[in-house]
């Protein structure tokens, strides 16, 4: 009985997943100028779009609104119950309003039509009837209308909000292409995420400099370069001239390799058992390509330099990873 169940459950996941991926496939076929002239209202418009909707079409507003955002379209969502009680005020003549309801008949949805027209706000209708109240109110139509939702009893929003969101989708990603939007301007509206981390964390925020710089001139004992790396904990030191000047650097895993050598540690010279013309990475780089070159390179340091190629701080492997950069 149970594997017959199971069996059942499977058809029906299937089902649902079948249905929506159908309408979809409709959608995409439906498309024609009525969407090129939505994405030509949003581009033109002077003020932000503000996408509103009832109910589960107001959670797929809330979606929308937000990847708008993301993606190089200034919009906020506008609850429309609220609206009629007031924030109807965030909305301004140069806004372009998209406006989602299945039906096209909500109530909370409708009552703004007047409004919006007192205002002068161009509306973009996201709706499943094309001789709804909303459809006729819009300036632009965009039909989403299904079959049947992917509920059995064909009552539950899943395959017409399913749609609703590929459709935003669709526009945002349009309008993100004709705005010419860089990875560089997503990492902007991102800085939290690991994608902002990487793309706005340069090497000179993270770097170890001052103070902080394991520095020794040449000529040191290794024994007193290895009491200053132990102090600055960093697993290496530098070793620059009077100028500073890089000339080598120095890692706890170069020490092993000394005592290996059963080196005398008390009399050798750090200048004697550096390695000379280390890589470097220059303070105006972006975190991530120092995370990929010590990756590449398997160390877990780099030394920084600045304009004039003079040591300005040191990077370690732990900075990216606790900065999330990599």
């Amino acid at each position: 009985m149970e594997k017959i169940q199971d069996t059942r459950r499977l058809e029906m996941a299937r089902e649902v997943l079948q249905t929506e991926a159908a309408a979809l496939s409709t959608l995409a076929e439906r498309l024609n100028g009525d969407f090129l002239a939505a994405v030509e209202i949003i581009l033109a418009g002077k003020g932000r779009v503000i996408v509103t909707g009832m109910g589960k079409s107001g959670h797929v507003a809330r979606k929308i609104a937000a990847t708008l955002a993301s993606t190089g379209t200034p919009a906020f969502f506008v609850h429309p119950a609220e609206a009629a009680h007031g924030d109807l005020g965030m909305i301004t003549g140069d806004d372009v309003v998209i406006a989602l309801s299945n039906s096209g008949e909500s109530a909370e949805v409708v009552s703004l039509l007047p409004a919006l027209k007192l205002k002068g706000s161009k509306l973009i209708a996201i709706t499943g009837r094309a001789e709804s109240s909303l459809s006729q109110a819009a300036d632009i139509l965009l039909h989403t209308h299904v079959e049947r939702e992917a509920c059995p009893l064909n009552l539950a929003p899943t395959t017409s909000t399913t749609v609703q969101v590929a459709l935003g989708d669709a526009l945002a990603v349009t309008l993100m292409e004709t705005r010419g939007f860089s990875q560089s301007d997503f990492a902007l509206s991102h800085p939290g995420g690991s994608l902002g981390r990487r793309l706005l964390v340069h090497v000179r925020d993270l770097m170890h400099g001052g103070d902080d710089l394991p520095r020794v001139a040449p000529g040191t004992l290794l024994k007193d370069a290895l009491l200053e790396m132990s102090q600055k904990r960093l697993g290496m030191i530098t070793i620059c001239d009077k100028d500073n000047t890089l000339l080598g650097i120095y890692t706890d895993g170069d020490l092993r390799r000394t005592l290996e050598r059963a080196a005398d540690v008390y009399r050798l010279k750090i200048d004697e058992v550096m390695s000379a013309n280390p890589r470097t990475i220059h303070q105006d780089k972006l975190a991530a390509e120092a995370g990929f070159v010590m990756k590449e390179k398997q160390i877990t340091s780099l030394a920084v330099v600045d304009n004039a190629g003079k040591l300005a701080g040191v990077l370690h492997m732990h900075d990216l990873l606790r900065a999330g950069v990599f």
